[in-house]
């Protein structure tokens, strides 16, 4: 079954490995008519905007989602990043797991949305050690 985007007049998204950028006066719409990779620009991390343990395991996991060639070295990257943060961070263990069973079956975009909320976790846990109330 196809799959219908529209993108805003802007709008960025990678598919396949590659970067689509719609141009800046209409919205566009793409049929994905395969199988590939497809990451919408709000999903999209930026290596720089990977500022954290959480945001780098999310950004290991992107890079796994939309480079197959490098697979072993994401892998690597990721099991290294989540070994530390496990380390330093045990109550993260639960979501890890998650996260790993979806990598290990090869469901990156699963594991994709299952690491935004280890993000959001994360973010608590910061406010929440400096005691700041401010919304995620």
């Amino acid at each position: 079954m196809a799959l219908k985007i529209t993108l805003k007049p802007g709008e960025r998204m990678i598919i396949g490995g590659a970067v689509v950028t719609n141009g800046n006066s209409t919205s566009c719409d793409l049929v994905i008519e395969n199988k590939t990779p497809i990451l919408r620009q709000k999903d999209i991390l930026t290596e720089e905007k990977a500022d954290s343990p959480c945001r780098r395991v999310y950004y290991a996991i992107q890079l796994m989602y939309v480079d197959e060639h490098n697979l072993a070295t994401y892998h690597k990257l990721y099991w290294d990043l989540v070994k530390d943060l496990v380390r330093a961070a045990p109550s993260t263990v639960v979501l890890i797991d998650s996260i790993s069973e979806h990598i290990l079956h090869r469901r990156y975009y699963q594991a994709l949305k299952q690491t935004k909320r280890l993000i959001e976790y994360e973010q608590e846990a910061i406010a929440h050690a400096s005691g700041s109330v401010e919304s995620i």
